[in-house]
């Protein structure tokens, strides 16, 4: 890492972050332009108040004054914060299966702010938070924002709704104990009521389980979950009160069903056949495929407590999913990109875009993924995934080209949010 750089990140370690007050300028050697698709040479950003001002060639803009904040990143390659469709900031990678009864939501709580804090220094600024117990998402959001803890621009979806029995229900206990996941409903009256519970306490967008899952006790990954009507009705209300709606689907039945009751992406989407590809795209659906998570599940997951049920479900899936995708990348659906941090550790969610080129995708496509496809599923178009005027001061760096090794961002070497610097994962 260069010396001036070196230097300026050993003063963020310091404090929660280096707060750059008034004006601060960016040179950047090499500045991917996620819009347009191409690079730029030799460019230089100006930040005022946490916001991008204006964006030009070094040749042709003043030499910034001696009072100015001045970054030097004219031997790295500069692109905007990247995003996350789909992580669990609460959950552990090391608790699944039974260890889970062992937690406490307090205790999720806990562990979310350890987290975020490594999410945010990976590169990742903005992330949507699929499913929480308790409303923790909701918690762990307003502390970044008051500055009590370090961590990503979070959208919380808070509790997932699920039906009696289904992947967002608790599966592991028998009857006496009565076990019952917070966010069960049963009926598209009882559904509506959950989505506006979760609107009352704070969630931004609502996730629902459309068919079984890989880590669910007792589900099969084929099955829908809910009816059409329910679906539905969950839909319906949720865009009525302004929430976008996200659905845990692997199953092509309960994936088709919840594309035409309007969700606006499908989570995992592992087994979506051809016609599902081209409902997606009559439709406008966003499909948020977790090709990594796979890898971890099947090499580290027993020991962090995954049943063998669930490793012989994602033995059966995990394969098919990347060819989905592949056949996702041809049709050219928007495809996001969402990892389910959580299921594996956090801070490592730029492992997955080794695999999305692997399987398909140009690096830029993948980059793309991460920037401008959640920025418009997130409803924060031009707000992130851009470096230009307007937009969040969200910028990260690294030594190298993404567009010919994108590993590179595995090992992000600048990470900046709403115009401060943080620590990187290096330095934790």
């Amino acid at each position: 890492m260069k010396t001036a750089l070196s230097l300026l990140l050993a003063t963020a370690l310091c404090g929660p972050a280096l707060a750059n007050s008034g004006t601060t300028v960016i040179h950047a050697g090499t500045l991917i332009d996620t819009k347009a698709g191409t690079t730029l040479s030799d460019q230089y950003i100006t930040i005022e108040n946490g916001v991008i001002t204006a964006v030009g060639a070094a040749a042709d803009t003043p030499k910034p004054d001696v009072d100015i904040n001045f970054i030097d990143l004219s031997e790295m390659t500069v692109l905007p914060g990247l995003s996350d469709s789909h992580v669990h900031l609460t959950s552990d990678a090391a608790v699944h299966g039974y260890r889970q009864l062992e937690r406490s939501t307090s205790r999720a709580a806990i562990t979310g702010v350890m987290n975020a804090k490594r999410t945010l220094a990976a590169g990742f600024t903005t992330v949507r938070n699929l499913g929480a117990p308790g409303f923790t998402d909701v918690a762990l959001k307003e502390a970044i924002e008051d500055g009590d803890v370090p961590g990503p621009r979070i959208i919380p979806a808070g509790r997932s709704i699920g039906i009696t029995g289904g992947h967002c229900d608790s599966n592991l206990l028998p009857f006496e104990y009565q076990q019952v996941a917070g966010g069960v409903a049963d009926g598209p009256w009882a559904v509506r009521a959950k989505v506006r519970e979760n609107k009352k306490y704070g969630a931004q967008v609502i996730k629902f389980c459309g068919t079984g899952g890989v880590l669910s006790k007792g589900t099969s990954i084929g099955a829908q979950q809910f009816t059409a009507e329910e679906m539905n009705a969950i839909v319906d209300e949720a865009h009525a009160l302004g929430m976008k709606v996200a659905v845990h689907a692997h199953g092509e039945k309960g994936i088709n069903t919840a594309i035409k009751a309007g969700v606006d992406s499908v989570e995992h989407s592992s087994l979506i056949s051809d016609a599902g590809i081209n409902l997606a795209l009559q439709n406008g659906t966003t499909l948020s495929m977790d090709v990594y998570v796979s890898d971890y599940i099947l090499t580290e997951g027993a020991e962090a407590g995954i049943l063998e049920e669930s490793l012989a479900k994602e033995r059966q899936v995990g394969r098919a999913q990347r060819e989905r995708f592949q056949a996702a990348v041809k049709s050219g659906v928007p495809l996001a990109f969402g990892t389910d941090a959580g299921v594996y550790p956090h801070g490592t969610n730029g492992n997955q875009f080794a695999f999305m080129v692997k399987w398909g995708q140009t690096p830029m496509q993948a980059i793309q993924s991460a920037t401008i496809v959640n920025a418009k599923l997130f409803d924060l178009d031009g707000k992130i995934g851009v470096i230009a005027p307007g937009a969040f001061a969200d910028i990260i760096a690294v030594d190298g080209d993404p567009l010919q090794d994108i590993s590179e961002l595995e090992d992000i070497d600048f990470v900046m949010k709403n115009g401060k610097v943080y620590p990187l994962a290096s330095q934790e």
